[in-house]
């Protein structure tokens, strides 16, 4: 039956565009051109302007929908892609974003480097390694040198420098928030004292911090690091999470990364502040002369953007790969997160505990929404099917606010630095995070949205904190049958708040999904993970297995359902797991658990996860 409905929404978009107007676009036309398929656009841009002009003057044929076919090829858009609640179609007629038959348009926000030459005595290089490192400028965009953060090699991800390997991490020493200092063993690297734009992660729970060093103070076999503010701040004032000294497994541990003197791996690369020269030490077998070689210039690569008043409506996309998005806030002001990528933008220990709806509160927190490649506000009836979302450095897909009756669905997210797919409200600027969410206007909830036959994996691979999919505070959404894997930390994620009270969200469904290799970095995770009061919710008939050891845990808190605080309402039932190793944080009265664990029946376990579908890449190809 679930497949059944899917062809036949599948159907009902093709029988939409029978005699839909059709504008064609190719990497190889003119946006001079009128738009047919012998004469085609150039660029997405002027096919939108041309959809939004006939549906302004209301051109005849449009009745049944406007089509914008992309042929096969890379679209670099100047600038981010826009949609308007001008552009908006309707039941009858929506505009629709496709590739042509059989082949995929790629809409990138990347940009070509080239110019590589090899050799370089650069003294902060090691001198047995100046003779294979290559370098080159960065490319201009207007009249400034493009800043970025990440850097793909012949289509493969290289890894910005560390200090170790990739996911390698060494234990603190001390963590001193009166100072404001972290105390480390010593690296013993050269120069590293010296560097300039020195930046370290630290693992802190179930967050990682992103600080950029002010100094560094040698004391023998120790050395006692200082942070760049904003982030010194914020990452010694807030209580939660913070990094663990003397944890039952350890203490919490870090890495310093981002400096020309760590620069001793295949793979690597380092970019230096402010002549932009890009410095990379090539794996085995690339050539640089002939490598392709591509680095982000935009963070958003599209955005639909309606109001309250006038959402953006109808507006479907249809196998599109989306790609080279980039992520630059950690360079210019540190990142400091509460949780699942949410950066605080203030935060600190109440002197005297509590609020009127929360007596044990300690604790205020202020948060900004993480970037993101593509974004929705106020908009109905959106489609996403059968797209990529890949090499991107925040996160992927976010239904922000306002967002209903839409659907995501046969869709891949893989290469991505943040969370894959974001969905709801996380109040933020002025809003403390505690507060039970209570909108002005029932139209700002995110309700009635589908995430259906999705593979999300390979992502949070920047900040580990982000998860795979990540809803706040919704109605009605439906995540089904999904495959989840290879996470930092948790896997699907519904709720935010911490609170026990009413706050609009309600009837939200977890089934049929497949979550396994998660928890890989940090704890207190869960394959499923949910936080406060949302009545009338399931969650059922879910696959979960492969919950990693994360090497640098102070304890052992990951479980493959994890309630978080005041999570209440929800049926959980027939849910696979080698184990029952679940747990509740201070849960409400009305959950219900029924028969979750190893004797779930073996059917449960093959129906979960991704139905079959010929268009997706295995998961074996993808890693």
């Amino acid at each position: 039956m679930k497949k059944l409905a899917f062809y036949i929404i599948t159907l009902f978009i093709s029988l939409q565009t029978l005699q839909a107007r059709e504008i064609y676009v190719s990497t190889r036309g003119n946006d001079a051109n009128e738009g047919t398929k012998t004469s085609p656009l150039k660029t997405v841009t002027q096919a939108l302007k041309q959809a939004r002009e006939w549906r302004r003057l209301n051109e005849k044929g449009i009745e049944n929908g406007i089509t914008i076919l992309l042929d096969e090829g890379l679209y670099k858009e100047a600038k981010t892609l826009l949609i308007r609640p001008e552009d908006s179609g309707n039941a009858s007629s929506p505009t629709i974003i496709r590739s042509v038959k059989d082949k995929k348009a790629v809409i990138s926000g990347g940009i070509s480097v080239n110019g590589w030459q090899q050799g370089c005595n650069d003294p902060r290089i090691a001198p047995a390694l100046r003779s294979l490192v290559w370098w080159t400028d960065a490319p201009l965009i207007g009249n400034r040198q493009l800043e970025f953060r990440q850097m793909w090699v012949n289509g493969t991800k290289a890894q910005r420098v560390s200090q170790f390997a990739e996911g390698v991490l060494e234990r603190m020493i001390d963590f001193n928030p009166h100072d404001e200092t972290i105390t480390i063993p010593t690296p013993d690297i050269a120069g590293l004292q010296n560097a300039k734009q020195l930046e370290m992660l630290v693992h802190q729970r179930w967050a990682i911090a992103i600080l950029r060093v002010a100094s560094m103070e040698q004391q023998g076999r120790q050395t006692v690091v200082r942070f760049h503010q904003p982030e010194s701040q914020l990452e010694f004032a807030h209580p939660w999470p913070q990094p663990v000294i003397g944890g039952e497994r350890g203490n919490s541990s870090f890495c310093l990364m981002n400096a020309l003197e760590l620069l001793n791996l295949p793979g690597e690369w380092f970019q230096d502040y402010p002549n932009g020269r890009i410095y990379y030490l090539p794996r085995l077998g690339e050539d640089m002369t002939q490598a392709e070689v591509i680095v982000p210039a935009q963070e958003t690569l599209l955005e639909i953007a309606g109001t309250p008043e006038r959402p953006v409506q109808h507006i479907y996309f249809d196998n599109i790969r989306f790609e080279h998005a980039s992520w630059m806030r950690p360079s210019h002001e540190g990142h400091v997160p509460l949780q699942g990528g949410f950066p605080l933008i203030d935060a600190y220990k109440l002197y005297i505990p509590g609020l009127p709806e929360k007596a044990e509160l300690e604790n205020q927190a202020w948060i900004k929404r993480p970037e993101s490649a593509i974004t929705a506000t106020y908009a109905n009836h959106i489609i996403f099917d059968g797209c990529t979302f890949q090499r991107m450095g925040s996160t992927g897909l976010d239904l922000a606010e306002g967002v209903s009756n839409s659907k995501v669905q046969n869709c891949i997210f893989t290469d991505i630095g943040g969370t894959g797919l974001m969905i709801g409200t996380f109040p933020d600027g002025g809003f403390e995070t505690h507060i039970p969410y209570k909108p002005a206007l029932a139209q700002k909830l995110c309700s009635n949205i589908d995430i259906h036959n999705n593979l999300i994996t390979k992502v949070t691979n920047e900040d580990w904190g982000a998860v795979g999919i990540g809803a706040g505070y919704v109605k009605g959404i439906n995540i089904t049958n999904n495959e989840v894997s290879h996470v930092n930390y948790s896997g699907i994620c519904v709720g935010w708040g911490w609170t026990p009270l009413e706050s609009g969200m309600s009837d939200n469904r977890i089934e049929a999904n497949y979550v396994h290799h998660f928890a890989q970095q940090l704890y207190d995770a869960g394959g499923l993970y949910t936080l406060s009061n949302q009545p009338r919710s399931v969650m059922r008939n879910n696959r979960l297995e492969a919950l990693v050891d994360a090497p640098y845990a102070t304890n052992e808190r990951a479980f493959y359902i994890y309630f978080d605080e005041a999570t209440d309402g929800y049926t959980v039932e027939n849910n696979w797991c080698p184990e029952e190793r679940f747990d509740s944080n201070r849960p409400g009265p009305n959950n219900q658990w029924i028969n979750n664990g190893p004797s779930v029946a073996e059917i449960i376990k093959t129906q979960a996860g991704r139905i079959n579908n010929d268009n997706f890449l295995s998961e074996d190809t993808l890693h």
